[in-house]
């Protein structure tokens, strides 16, 4: 759920960017902002997956093998436990949504904005984006 809320959150932040660069082609740019989001993300899924593998494989010993259609072993214990487990299990959520917001922010700014590479300009416009979000829930009204 938060991997599809960020990624329309992404949509929105390249679309205003492209709109204030005055890009041509807005939609298509916040298209393949999409799509690079959304195939980085799986892919950090399938390498959180592998080094999952490798440390239950670990403790499992040679001879073991994950039963496809049961997800038991993958529940928070064993090496995941303590401190260090709270870590790991904090990477496997995050890092994908947090890479997946990296390389649309790549994008943004080498071929959108064309700005210089700071990190104020890889993650520039996005209060901007947040105070017009906010924005589109006043009413008339709400002005006064």
């Amino acid at each position: 759920m938060i991997g599809g809320i960020l990624m329309i959150l992404v949509a929105l932040w390249i679309y205003q960017s492209a709109m204030r660069a005055k890009v041509d082609n807005v939609i298509m740019w916040v298209a393949i902002s999409a799509v690079v989001f959304f195939v980085v993300q799986l892919a950090f899924i399938d390498i959180n997956l592998y080094i999952l593998e490798a440390i239950k494989g670990s403790q499992g010993g040679g001879d073991y093998e994950r039963d496809l259609t049961t997800i038991g072993d993958r529940k928070n214990e064993g090496g995941f436990q303590g401190f260090g487990g709270i870590l790991l299990s904090v990477y496997m959520e995050l890092m994908p949504q947090i890479v997946g917001v990296l390389a649309a922010a790549l994008i943004r700014i080498k071929f959108i904005t064309k700005e210089a590479f700071t990190l104020g300009n890889l993650f520039g416009d996005i209060k901007e984006m947040f105070q017009g979000i906010k924005q589109s829930f006043k009413t008339p009204a709400d002005d006064k």
